[in-house]
């Protein structure tokens, strides 16, 4: 039998910085922790990285790869209801995977420049894609909303998805997180828009929501 190449130990640093991050928050992960965790030394960890924030950078740059064709709005066909949920569920498969990035956004922000910058073209392409879903809604007769209620719309969609998961940390701190909330906020950032869909996307919206309910 052929065995598997060995993982490098940089991908390693990776992989286990992410869980540790994701489980305790970035805050509360030291680079003493990922070493002591992987079974290595300090030196080793710091031949590879010299800081933490070098491997928060790289994971970020990660994030982005595996968020960047989910914010493209469909382009040679006209986007429907179903667009939304998927655009949703993308977009929060990613928060999952990177979970840390949102969990602890704000003091991610505040001390690095790098992610300030790049999180901020982010957010203002959720916006975009949001806004060109529901502009394509509106032309085939699915939604029926203003220009100003559109933008407003999408920009509350992509506010309620960005600090959901501060949201659900705040309502139950000793709670811990899992897929179950990311289903709820798929349903909250979705039932902003569904007060203007009409007709058959109103009765797909309300289909498909019993889907992201739990009880």
């Amino acid at each position: 039998m052929e065995r598997k190449p060995k993982r490098r130990t940089r991908e390693r640093i990776l992989e286990t910085s992410l869980q540790l991050f994701n489980d305790f928050g970035e805050p509360n992960v030291t680079t003493q922790l990922i070493s002591d965790e992987m079974g290595i030394s300090p030196g080793n960890l710091y031949y590879h990285f010299h800081n933490k924030d070098e491997i928060i950078e790289s994971l970020f740059a990660d994030f982005e790869r595996d968020i960047e064709d989910t914010l493209a709005a469909p382009t040679r066909r006209a986007p429907n209801v179903e667009d939304i949920w998927l655009f949703l569920h993308l977009i929060f498969e990613s928060i999952w995977k990177f979970r840390f990035l949102y969990r602890d956004i704000n003091e991610l922000l505040s001390r690095n420049r790098l992610l300030e910058t790049h999180f901020k073209r982010i957010v203002a392409r959720k916006v975009g894609t949001a806004t060109a879903i529901c502009k394509g809604l509106v032309a085939t007769g699915d939604m029926r909303a203003t220009p100003a209620e559109i933008q407003a719309l999408a920009v509350n969609m992509t506010v309620v998805a960005t600090y959901w998961l501060s949201f659900e940390f705040v309502s139950d701190p000793r709670k811990k997180i899992d897929a179950n909330s990311l289903s709820r906020g798929a349903f909250q950032v979705m039932a902003l828009a569904a007060p203007y869909l009409v007709g058959r996307s109103r009765q797909l919206f309300e289909e498909v929501s019993k889907n992201y309910l739990t009880d």
